[in-house]
């Protein structure tokens, strides 16, 4: 039997998100700002004749991994060893074991996340060049190319052209993750933003999240964790990531956000880390 090895699928951060209208192709022109967590999923795999993911952990009983008829159904792990066993032209497969600490839909990268986990384990278990994974990414989900770096990165076009930048008044910051427990699809969030162009993405802390007003149009409970977060001690930087509805805090201490964490009301979803 093969070693396993495994992979933090590290939650996504938003830290800006500007609209700014729609591609030839049809999808949204974003500008965005990527920041990667500490903590996240964790996957887990290991070499096999068949490509397999199993799943675990406090949200796997969200993610409905076989169909009907009890086959398999595609699954952003599963798409992503496709398209890299096919690109680098190998039969060789794997098992996953993936943990599912991350809520699902809740626009914190998510299955994107655990996506590029999968690049990167696959890279070192099928032994293929990592210029493979990178071709590969953009065609499992825009968030992807991001997620399968998990460093701060820039993102331009549909959020998939990155220019990396430095973000060192970030890194180790203290943050809190809270999610209202209510699962919000990035598809219909999308389809409620009004269509006006705000202007473009400079700086990330005066930039804005174009889409937490329709966000909050389908889950007004974000507007309530928002309000809840910018009244905590310790607070420098509060906003929703991504389409929702999952919103952060950036906190002057560990501390203060370890206080906050505390009170987090108990029907919402919570997760104390840091910035990478």
């Amino acid at each position: 039997m093969s070693a396993t090895i495994s992979e933090i699928a590290p939650a996504k951060l938003n830290l800006a998100l500007h609209v700014r209208g729609k591609l030839p192709d049809g999808r949204h022109s974003l500008e965005t700002i990527f920041a990667f967590c500490t903590d996240g999923d964790r996957l887990r795999a290991r070499t096999s004749s068949d490509l397999l993911v199993r799943v675990s952990g406090p949200f796997g009983s969200d993610i409905d991994i076989i169909d009907a008829r009890g086959h398999p159904k595609p699954n952003l792990v599963l798409r992503a060893a496709s398209f890299l066993r096919k690109a680098a032209n190998t039969e060789a497969g794997a098992v996953f074991d993936l943990e599912k600490n991350l809520p699902v839909a809740a626009g914190v990268g998510g299955g994107s996340a655990d996506a590029g986990a999968a690049l990167r384990l696959l890279t070192s278990l099928w032994q293929i060049d990592p210029a493979l994974a990178q071709a590969v990414a953009p065609k499992v989900g825009s968030d992807v190319p991001a997620c399968l770096l998990s460093i701060p990165v820039r993102g331009d076009a549909a959020g998939d052209q990155l220019t990396a930048i430095a973000l060192p008044e970030v890194s180790g910051t203290p943050v809190l993750l809270v999610n209202p427990r209510l699962p919000l699809a990035t598809a219909d969030v999308f389809a409620r933003w009004d269509g006006v162009d705000r202007g473009p993405l400079a700086d990330w802390r005066e930039g804005r999240n174009d889409l937490e007003a329709p966000a909050q149009a389908l889950v007004p409970q974000i507007g309530e964790v928002l309000s809840w977060l910018s009244d905590q001690s310790g607070v420098t930087f509060v906003r929703m990531s991504g389409s929702g509805a999952t919103c952060f805090a950036l906190f002057e201490s560990e501390d203060a956000r370890d206080l906050a964490a505390a009170a987090v009301p108990p029907e919402w979803w919570r997760l104390a880390t840091f910035l990478r």
